[in-house]
Parts: structure tokens; C-alpha cells; sequence
């Protein structure tokens, strides 16, 4: 039942129970929708697409004159890391989007990024632009320059509505909240001589700036190696220091890592160069400022020309809080050679001054406009910097409230993409459709005997699984003679599947589709790094399609209990897709055979595919056809051979040479003659067999 008819009454009783202390202007206004999404970002109007599409009430709310202002500003020197690849050799509109990470989804074939650019990497400000296109061509309905300060809910529990208000005083009354507002608070750690630190937010961005300079960088993610790539050419050194080993991006497989589009810097530290990289906790240590003596290894006329620069501002040390007493402490020039780590150990990492540190940590969710009740809940992954959300993208604690985009990524972090444009565009519409306006995720339904080519399909051409491997899969579900497609559901939510889809399991069970990498950890370049023989598919490295089969929905339980690394609990049985080094997995041999004599064994019956004439010749001396036959060729489907497909067969091996030539006709008509007819089905039956 379509819930939001109701809104009326509901914003009459939600009225009555705001907190009567929240005093408005003498100029705000009330407005009342169905849906707010606010931040008027990438997933913020993703969803405004879908949400416009179904016509429904509701408002992107954005704080700045434009849509996508963060890239207005980040990255700081203006080189994307996502990748824009135009031209793939395909005309496949979804497969082409495996490989576009910046267009969002829409019903429009030319409404994609490269319309402003074609660079493989871009610059940061075409994507405001595309942003403005996408939004201007569709029509979205987006209020700039509301910059709301506080949300708090209603007091209906499990359906609480929001009222958001602005710095005006205008408030937004809402059922259903939206938030797209990405992270864009710095993240910061409190230590001794914070002050003293320079962030990636503010810092200059012209090399020149660096000139001469030594320069610690506090982290190792993309930001810090972006900005040290910048200033390298300059600087006289480039430190940088974080907890963690640097994580590649190529080795590990999340898009988060660092990128080699941002790597020089490793080049220059293993060549020995005087960069480099180095490992130890923020929270300890602590950076003072020592002032140059006179009596200092640089001469005062190289003093005064740092000062006229900018510069003079004494020399920066790292170390550990626990060497600094008292007069050293607070940034205090009254340091002595004893509160620096190089005097207790003379081969420490980082004794020499700085000129500059830097801190690039990344940025995190803004918590601090919620009131307390309305207030997410910190996630227990990347250090609490995102909101805690469901399988589902529902805040944990905020009913009807839920987080898009980059803010959702704690669900897949480290994971997967859905923290990047090219993972968050295919997720949460269809869930909101389900529940708000009794809408079932859409399915496709299937004869059981087209299911393998379906999957082929899917498998060599979809991009939502592709993106958000591990993330969302293809959900089949197993009637017998038919089954029902579900594509590109959250598999972490299998067990809410009939609550979020609407589609009841059936008693035969289900199959899940998921592309995912293997968990047998190898060198990423190294030699025997893939498989190529399909017996040992489970063995594959490389991204790959995984298909789980399971006689019964699992529970919540075995969604918690299941194995580490895995997408989905144990299943009935499994099969795995060899991974294929062009990702295009059509082979009859190594992917299709395989594949069906897996599903075979799931469903006990016999999927093999066959020509007209071995339709006929079993239609003819069997009581009960085969699937296929009974499902295409008895219901005049079906193919025909031909010429060219006996050929095909045979250049491929599935049959042996002919003789009769008579099968080799180009006429696709039935033989005349039962003679004939016995020749081509026994050749057929050779191919069929497979």
C-alpha cells in the first residue's frame, strides 16, 4: 500500500510533538514532501533521476549555488582518479558503463560524462559541470543555497517522519530523509602540536610554495600522495608517515587505495631519492618547533630569505609526546635536544627538521546537524568516520532515514566500490520502492530452459555486479518449470529478500549471482597468478562470476555465521566461473558447459540445447521431450541449423566432420525424407550433447 497519501495527517500529529523550544524566524516558511535528499551531489541526484522518474514528491536540498560543489574544490590539484574510458570496442550501452566510473544512470543513452570530457583520467572541475548538465536535461528539482543546520525527528518510533531547517529558519517536513551529503569534515587526530600542522584543505597548492622545502606528510591514502606528487619537483624532501603500510590499489582491489596515477613518489623512495615512507601510531607522537640559533648550520642571510618568503617560522621536529616536559610542551620554543627522539636514538627515521607537515587523513560524515534524536549511529568500521547503515542503506537507529552515496560506504569498506560514483549509482531506489509504494523489485520471468543464456548475458555484460562485486547480485528464483530474474539486489539483505522485494521464495530455493575475487591471496604480477583450467575455477584469482544455490532462504543467523571473506553463507552448492583474462566469459568449453551441467545438478533435469531436427526425431520417439524442446521447439521456438552454424560446431569441436552433404544444406525447412532426417539428428545429437 502507497503509504505517502497519508502524509497529510501525519505532518498534522508530527506538528503537534515538535519540540515547542524550537523557536522560527518571523520570515521561515514550512515546506512538506514526501522525500527530502539532501546534498546536491552525485548520489544526490542519482536518486533525484529515480525518484523524478516514478513522480514522486520531493526536493534535493543543496547548501552551495551549484550541484557537486565539493569538486568545486577536491581534490585539491584537480586530477580525478576515475577512470573515463570511451572507447571499449563495444556498443553495449551496459557493459560500456563497467568502464565509465563518473556518468550516473538515467534513460538517457547520451546523457554520459563524456559529453564534457574524454580524458581516461579527468579534470575536477568537468564533473560540477556534467553534474549541472545532468540535472538541467532531466529536470531534477534541486533548491540551492538551503544550508540546513539541524534535523531532528518526530516522535512516531518506527514512523518518524524529519524536520530539517535551514540557516533562514525554513523548515522541511519529511517522511522519508535522503542524506547524500558525502564526507567533507576533515578528519582530524588531536595530538601534541596539532596546531602546528597545515591541512590538505587550505594548504597551496602552486609547487613554487615548496620550493627548497621539507615537507612530512601525515597519511598515505590518495590525498597525501596526490599532494606529494604535486610538490616533489620542488620540495627538497617529502616525508610521509601514517599508521598503515602503503595499500595499492592494484593488489588489493578497492578503488580507495592508492592509485598509480598518484604513485611517483615510490619510485623516488626506492630509488633513493630522499622521499619516503614511514610507519608509526598519531596518536603519540607530537610535533614542536625549535627555533634556529644563531649559531644554526644555515646562515642568517638564508634566514632572512626564508622569512621574506614565508617561511621563517622555526624549524618542525616529530616526536613522542612522552619525551617533552613541561616547557616543551604546547608548542613552546624551549626545546632541548633531549625531547627529540634522534637524541635517544641516533638512527631514528625522521631526526631531521621540517619546514612543513601536512595533514591529509581524509574527511569524515557530518554528525553534528542531528539532534539527539535524529543523530546516526558511528560505524564500527573506517575509525567511526561514516554512519552506520543495514544492508539496505537504512541508518541504524533513524527509521526511514537513509544514507547515500560515499557517507553509505561503511556497508563495503575496503571492499567494494560503493563508497565511489561508479558502485552507489546502482543502489537503494528499488528498496524505497518496495516498502513506500508496495512496488515489487522488478523481476524478468524466464522459461527454466533460458536461464543458462541468461546468465551469459548477465555474467559477460551487467554493471551493476561488476562494480559492486560481492555487494549486489542476481537473485533467481527457482519455480520449476520458470523462474523469476531479480537483478542487482544487496546480498548482504538475502535473508530480508521477500520483506525488501516483495517476491516470496518458492519451494524449489533460489541461485545468487555475484562477481567476486578470490580469497587465495597471490602476487598480483607475479607468475601463476590466474588459472586457465576451468576444473579449477574455485582456485581464481581474479575477478570472477560465483553462483550460490540454496534449497532454502538462509537466516539471519547463517548470514552472521558466514565464512570470513565470503559474500554469502555456505550454500547447497556452488560453482565458480573460471576467471578469464578478457572478462568475457562465452566460451562453450571453459564457461557454458561447465555452467550448465552445474544448474543440471541443481535442478535435476536436463538443460542441453538442441537444434529443430533433434527436437523433432525426440518429439517423435519420446514420451517427454527435453526441457528445451518442450519449452521452444513444441512452442515454435528454437533454433535452425543452418551452414553456418554446422560450420561454427565443428570449427570449435563440439562435433566431428560430416559426410552426408546433405545435412550441409542452406534450406532451414524440416529434410522430406525420414532418411535424411536420421542423418542430421545423429550429427546433431553429437553436438547437442554437450
Amino acid at each position: 500500500m502507497d503509504l505517502f497519501p497519508f502524509l497529510p495527517f501525519l505532518f498534522t500529529l508530527i506538528s503537534c510533538n515538535v519540540n515547542p523550544k524550537v523557536q522560527l524566524g518571523p520570515n521561515s516558511t514550512h515546506h512538506h514532501h514526501d522525500y527530502c535528499v539532501l546534498g546536491g551531489g552525485p548520489a544526490g541526484l542519482q536518486m533525484g533521476y529515480f525518484l523524478e522518474k516514478r513522480g514522486r514528491d520531493y526536493i534535493i536540498l543543496e547548501r552551495n549555488t551549484g550541484p557537486g560543489s565539493f569538486f568545486n574544490v577536491y581534490p585539491r590539484h584537480r586530477k580525478l582518479i576515475s577512470i573515463n574510458k570511451i572507447y571499449t570496442g563495444r556498443r553495449n550501452r551496459e557493459f560500456n558503463l563497467r568502464h565509465d566510473w563518473n556518468s550516473l544512470l538515467s534513460d538517457r543513452p547520451d546523457l554520459l560524462f563524456q559529453r564534457i570530457s574524454r580524458q581516461l583520467y579527468p579534470e575536477a572541475d568537468d564533473f560540477p559541470r556534467y553534474l549541472s548538465m545532468y540535472v538541467k536535461e532531466l529536470g531534477l528539482k534541486v533548491r540551492y543555497g538551503v544550508d540546513v543546520g539541524k534535523i531532528r525527528a518526530t516522535d512516531l518510533s518506527s514512523k518518524r517522519g524529519y524536520i530539517l531547517t535551514d540557516q533562514h529558519g525554513s523548515v522541511y517536513k519529511c517522511s522519508v530523509l535522503l542524506m547524500s551529503t558525502g564526507l567533507w569534515v576533515p578528519q582530524q587526530v588531536n595530538f601534541e602540536g596539532s596546531d602546528l600542522v597545515e591541512g590538505y584543505e587550505s594548504i597551496p597548492v602552486d609547487p613554487e610554495e615548496y620550493r627548497d622545502q621539507a615537507i612530512l606528510i601525515l597519511g598515505k591514502g590518495n590525498a597525501a600522495f596526490e599532494t606529494a606528487q604535486s610538490i616533489m619537483g620542488r620540495a627538497s624532501r617529502v616525508h610521509l608517515y601514517s599508521p598503515n603500510p602503503v595499500r595499492l590499489a592494484w593488489q588489493t582491489h578497492y578503488v580507495g587505495d592508492l592509485r598509480a596515477v598518484n604513485n611517483e613518489l615510490l619510485d623516488t623512495y626506492q630509488l633513493k631519492s630522499l622521499d619516503g615512507l614511514v610507519e608509526g601510531g598519531l596518536e603519540d607522537i607530537a610535533i614542536v618547533r625549535r627555533e634556529r640559533g644563531n649559531g644554526g648550520r644555515r646562515s642568517g642571510q638564508r634566514k632572512k630569505a626564508r622569512a621574506k618568503e614565508g617561511q621563517g617560522r622555526g624549524q618542525l621536529y616529530l616526536t613522542l609526546a612522552e619525551l617533552l616536559d613541561d616547557s616543551s610542551r604546547n608548542g613552546s620554543a624551549k626545546v632541548k635536544a633531549e625531547n627529540l627522539p634522534g637524541y635517544h636514538n641516533d638512527n631514528f627515521s625522521l631526526r631531521q627538521p621540517y619546514d612543513r607537515v601536512i595533514r591529509c587523513l581524509g574527511f569524515r560524515f557530518n554528525f553534528s546537524i542531528f539532534d539527539g534524536s535524529a543523530r546516526p549511529v558511528h560505524s564500527k568500521s573506517a575509525r567511526g568516520r561514516l554512519p552506520a547503515v543495514t544492508a539496505w542503506y537504512e541508518g541504524r537507529g533513524t527509521p526511514n532515514m537513509f544514507v547515500l552515496g560515499t557517507a553509505g560506504h561503511s556497508l563495503d569498506y575496503r571492499m567494494s566500490a560503493g563508497g565511489f560514483v561508479h558502485g552507489f549509482r546502482y543502489t537503494v531506489h528499488r528498496v524505497l520502492e518496495q516498502r513506500y509504494h508496495g512496488n515489487a523489485w522488478p523481476a524478468t520471468k524466464l522459461p527454466t530452459s533460458q536461464l543458462l543464456s541468461w546468465l551469459l548475458k548477465r555474467v559477460n555484460e551487467a554493471s551493476g555486479p561488476y562494480q559492486m562485486f560481492g555487494v549486489l547480485g542476481d537473485v533467481v528464483l527457482l519455480h520449476g518449470s520458470y523462474c523469476e530474474y531479480l537483478e542487482e539486489f544487496p546480498v548482504q539483505a538475502l535473508s530480508q529478500l521477500p520483506t525488501l522485494s516483495g517476491h516470496r521464495v518458492p519451494e524449489k530455493g533460489l541461485l545468487v549471482l555475484v562477481l567476486q575475487y578470490g580469497l587465495n591471496h597471490t602476487d598480483t604480477l607475479g607468475p601463476n597468478r590466474a588459472e586457465s583450467e576451468w576444473t579449477r575455477a574455485w582456485r581464481s584469482s581474479f575477478l570472477h562470476p560465483v553462483l550460490y544455490y540454496y534449497d532454502t532462504l538462509p537466516t539471519e543467523k547463517d548470514m552472521r555465521l558466514r565464512p570470513i571473506g565470503w559474500p554469502l553463507p555456505r550454500p547447497k552448492a556452488i560453482h565458480h566461473m573460471i576467471e578469464d583474462f578478457l572478462t568475457e566469459w562465452d566460451q562453450p568449453i571453459s564457461h557454458s558447459q561447465p555452467l550448465r551441467r552445474f544448474l543440471e545438478n541443481c535442478f535435476q533435469r536436463d538443460l542441453r540445447t538442441f537444434y529443430a531436427e533433434s527436437c523433432f526425431r525426440f518429439s517423435l520417439t519420446s514420451q517427454k521431450p527435453p526441457l528445451f524442446c518442450r519449452q521452444g521447439y513444441l512452442k515454435k521456438q528454437g533454433i535452425v541449423g543452418n551452414r553456418q552454424l554446422w560450420q561454427h560446431a565443428r570449427d570449435a569441436g563440439l562435433m566431428p566432420d560430416l559426410q552426408d552433404t546433405e545435412v550441409l544444406r542452406e534450406n532451414p525447412q524440416l529434410p522430406q525424407s525420414l532418411p535424411h532426417t536420421e542423418a542430421a539428428v545423429t550429427s546433431a545429437m553429437n553436438f547437442d550433447g554437450l
